[in-house]
């Protein structure tokens, strides 16, 4: 019998059944197409061997004017700076308390100790650092800390890293205790009162509304060599390159016991901070009184490496400095956390709260999305505010500055924003706006694009050419001047398995090596980011998968596109070809598996017995044996299970060269399948294989039609007189060798008979239905 070529189309398409979508692929998982072709995805590296605190949903890159490359890392948990793979802490500074007398208690031979602080009550999970404690009862209560318990609105636990020696209070009287920042939930968490379920699932005398606890998603835009970066619904920080000009080695100092107190630079002395700047401090033990760690002072520059503090930006301004009255012990330096904007010199009517932080490039405006207006402490969350241009501090609008505000009327939030080629655009919860720099007196403009659209969270747009995608709650967009629904052949599929409660947590980025934008969700049952969906725009093809990240950044400053992932550490994407997420190599197990398709419209069984692959394994290892394994899958209709399946290794001869030939891999396989419909499926899961140009084309060879016709006793000759007994084919001088099992009644089973070196076969009828046989060569 001759060979059938078979092609399918590019994409994944999961809108109408695998058979109604005959000629295309119906599955996929970490594939992607090029040229129309599917091949394996690229694989990940591990960009460091140390991890953060928390789940990452943040990611920007920038290079300070010292050439710094850094990536601003913001979890659920801390705000991280990484630079060279080590991941440096600048999470801000809710307070500082200053402890009573003996603030610490402990119980003999345990390790949790008690803290009472009248200032502050903080929250279970919270970080907090203490200084200048003494040492007692054999423990030394110093550094960074998590609170465990909160059992009093005065007091919490912590945990000691040593047993203590006896039971008591201690601690000294100069202790202070530093509060890191709050932030929100891992995950979006569901509270529910009367009235926010079904009949009789909640408790008699809940509240009556149902909400989700703020997720912790952090804003961050680099405004020159600094950051500006905050929570959601948070304050507006800033972070001085200059002030931290190395965060492997921190700026060290020395604080005299003198009126005033004199600060020398002791460290990074070549880089001068210049007067009026807002500094914190960091110690080891005590800071001279009064000074407490991580409050904000003000310098004044005596020489290039000695300076006066002032406690308010006013007091520097009228020459005011502050007196020391104790030495104070440890090494002090200067602190790299972040400062609120508010605390920086200057700063006028800056905003209380954000939903989304943005540093426009016309004219680099600071922009706060979702915050309180101006004059007002009232947080509305349809406000757009933004400084004055070249400024970080100056809020206040004036007739000789361009600060300003807008309130957008169609929605009821600000969900997000994106910064495009001409414009800002900004998606509320049910229309898209577009912002336009006018110049003085209006400043900003806006315009409407499009009413009635939704997005599925803050992350959940990209841009990418020139046009803008994003996921909506129910379908995609796009905007490339005006706004459209973009086709999905995988929206069904999406939508019918994504956790609508976690939208929030959906995230989009762009993969401009492959023309792709990535979305990652939550499908139903997870709360978790598990799944993926790709939009090939140089194609106008759909692809998806299953992967867990929570966070991707495809920057141009570093060689291959950053991801987060849940072990709390970055990947580098499309770099080699494994999983090597955890230092240690793990191969990638991908797959795609075809639409269903048939002989004649289904009119014919097809029985199959080799094929023909023709596939490339460009970029796997050197050094190892490339293959994948081919599947083809028989069924009896589109509506039955798989009824056989062939399967065999696709490998290729000899260790794998930078560049691989077709030619050198296998020519045929041999498999026995029958069916009226098939479909084939290509898995990869073995350690240094990248596989391209996956099953592009497949030869499937003896594709032999069974129609219904009638009753045709088979010519076989009997080689024994009893029914049921082997027979040898009455054809034998042309396929010698082919063995058929008779019924009792003598018609021959429907069944391929295989010849053991020409893969040939007689197949007969039964009455039964009964079918016409053929003989394939």
């Amino acid at each position: 019998m001759s060979l059938q070529k078979i092609l399918l189309k590019p994409g994944v398409n999961r809108e109408n059944t695998r058979y109604t979508n005959e000629g295309g692929y119906y599955e996929s998982d970490k594939v992607r197409f090029r040229q129309g072709a599917p091949e394996k995805i690229g694989g990940w590296q591990l960009l460091s061997s140390n991890t953060f605190l928390g789940v990452c949903r943040s990611l920007w890159n920038w290079v300070t004017l010292t050439g710094a490359n850094l990536l601003g890392v913001g979890t659920s948990l801390k705000f991280y700076l990484e630079a060279t793979g080590v991941y440096y802490d600048i999470t801000p500074i809710t307070t500082t308390s200053a402890l009573g007398a003996n603030p610490f208690a402990t119980v003999n031979t345990t390790t949790a100790v008690t803290v009472t602080d009248i200032g502050f009550n903080p929250q279970v999970g919270d970080f907090v650092i203490f200084s200048g404690a003494t040492t007692f009862n054999g423990v030394t209560i110093s550094g960074e800390y998590e609170v465990k318990t909160v059992p009093t609105n005065t007091t919490y636990t912590i945990t000691s890293a040593t047993t203590a020696t006896g039971t008591g209070s201690g601690g000294g009287s100069v202790a202070f205790a530093s509060y890191i920042l709050h932030l929100g939930a891992a995950t979006n968490v569901f509270f529910g009162g009367w009235g926010s379920n079904v009949w009789s699932s909640s408790n008699w005398g809940g509240i009556g509304y149902a909400s989700t606890a703020t997720l912790a998603i952090w804003s961050q835009w680099n405004f020159g060599e600094d950051l500006v970066f905050g929570p959601k619904q948070g304050k507006l920080y800033y972070w001085d390159a200059n002030t931290a000009v190395d965060l492997a080695t921190p700026t060290t100092v020395t604080i005299s016991n003198a009126t005033p107190a004199v600060v020398t630079l002791t460290a990074n002395t070549t880089t001068p901070i210049t007067s009026g700047t807002a500094v914190m401090f960091q110690t080891t033990g005590a800071l001279p009184l009064p000074l407490a760690p991580y409050t904000v002072y003000y310098i004044t520059q005596v020489t290039p490496t000695t300076y006066k503090l002032s406690t308010t930006y006013a007091n520097y301004l009228a020459g005011t400095f502050i007196a020391t009255s104790t030495v104070g012990s440890g090494t002090h330096s200067f602190s790299p956390r972040g400062i609120a904007v508010a605390d920086l010199p200057g700063a006028s009517s800056v905003p209380l709260q954000q939903n989304i932080i943005l540093v426009s490039d016309t004219s680099r405006f600071t922009m706060c999305f979702g915050t309180n207006p101006f004059g007002s402490t009232t947080y509305d969350p349809m406000t757009v505010r933004w400084s004055d241009q070249e400024s970080v501090v100056e809020w206040a609008p004036a007739i000789t500055n361009q600060a300003g505000e807008i309130r957008f009327s169609h929605g009821s939030s600000i969900v997000s924003a994106l910064q495009s080629r001409q414009e800002i655009l900004v998606f509320t919860d049910a229309a898209i706006y577009s912002m336009q720099y006018l110049g003085p007196p209006y400043v900003w403009g806006n315009q409407l694009l499009s009413d009635n659209i939704s997005i599925a969270s803050m992350n959940a747009a990209a841009y990418a050419s020139g046009v803008a995608y994003w996921m909506g709650k129910d379908k995609f967009y796009r905007y490339d001047g005006r706004v459209q629904t973009l086709r999905c052949d995988l929206l069904r599929y999406i939508y019918n398995d994504i956790n609508r409660a976690q939208f929030e947590q959906v995230f989009s980025g762009t993969n401009e090596g492959f023309n792709e934008v990535w979305w990652f969700y939550c499908s139903q049952s997870s709360t978790t980011i598990d799944r993926y969906v790709i939009y090939n725009y140089g194609e106008d093809i759909w692809y998806y998968g299953s992967m867990a990240r929570s966070a991707w950044l495809d920057t141009a400053l570093r060689n291959y596109p950053v991801a987060a992932t849940y072990i709390n550490n970055l990947v580098y994407h499309e770099y080699g070809v494994d999983d090597d997420a955890t230092g240690t190599p793990v191969a990638i197990e991908s797959s795609i598996t075809s639409s269903q398709y048939d002989i004649g419209d289904g009119h014919n069984f097809a029985f199959v017995y080799r094929m023909l692959p023709d596939l490339t394994f460009n970029g796997s290892t050197s050094g190892t044996t490339p293959q994948v394994t081919m599947y083809l899958q028989g069924l009896n209709n589109s509506g039955s299970s798989i009824t056989q399946t062939g399967n065999a290794n696709v490998v290729n001869s000899g260790s794998a060269p930078s560049v691989i030939n077709v030619d050198e891999f296998t020519g045929q396989l041999y498999i026995r399948i029958r069916g009226r419909q098939m479909q084939m499926k290509i898995t990869s899961n073995t350690l240094g294989v990248r596989s391209g140009s996956l099953a592009l084309p497949v030869l499937i060879s003896a594709l032999m039609g069974v129609g219904r016709h009638g009753t045709k006793k088979c010519s076989c000759a009997k080689n024994s007189g009893s029914a049921g007994g082997v027979r040898r084919c009455g054809l034998q001088r042309h396929f010698s060798g082919y063995i058929v099992i008779l019924q009792p009644t003598g018609q021959c089973w429907p069944h391929i008979h295989q010849h053991s070196a020409q893969r040939d076969g007689c197949y007969c009828g039964t009455e039964r239905p009964a079918y016409r046989w053929y003989i394939g060569s």
